[in-house]
């Protein structure tokens, strides 16, 4: 299993660990609302701590600020994964615009030239995730 993921990380986006610093809301078709922090993002989605899990494959809004773009816009929630406050939940974009997504891409390499953010390879991310998960 551990292969199969890393043989598909290399195709993956670069992930910037943001270690909650950024406040999310999710907005579910319900109408419900939730709120989260984001743990790592990328242009192709990113990862949520959620005090209670969302169902996997569920469609959502996300919502959220980081450098000078507020983004909002459709994702869909995947396996949500125990941790030690709450759950971590990734999701993927489903509608994330050019425009968007550029704006998105120039904010999140802004962020890792100013700040403490990293990138996350996609096997240091495999490893991270079963850690907290197995905590």
């Amino acid at each position: 299993m551990a292969r199969a993921a890393i043989a598909n990380a290399k195709s993956r986006a670069p992930r910037v660990k943001l270690a909650g610093t950024v406040l999310s809301l999710v907005c579910l078709e319900n109408g419900r609302q939730t709120r989260g922090r984001l743990h790592q993002l990328s242009v192709t989605g990113g990862l949520l701590h959620l005090e209670t899990p969302l169902d996997e494959g569920i469609k959502v809004e996300v919502i959220f600020h980081v450098g000078e773009s507020t983004v909002r816009t459709k994702a869909r929630m995947l396996f949500p994964m125990w941790a030690t406050q709450g759950y971590l939940q990734p999701f993927e974009f489903v509608d994330l615009g050019q425009e968007d997504r550029s704006n998105l891409q120039a904010d999140l390499q802004r962020l890792l030239h100013s700040s403490g953010a990293a990138i996350v390879s996609a096997e240091a991310e495999i490893t991270e995730v079963s850690h907290v998960a197995n905590q």
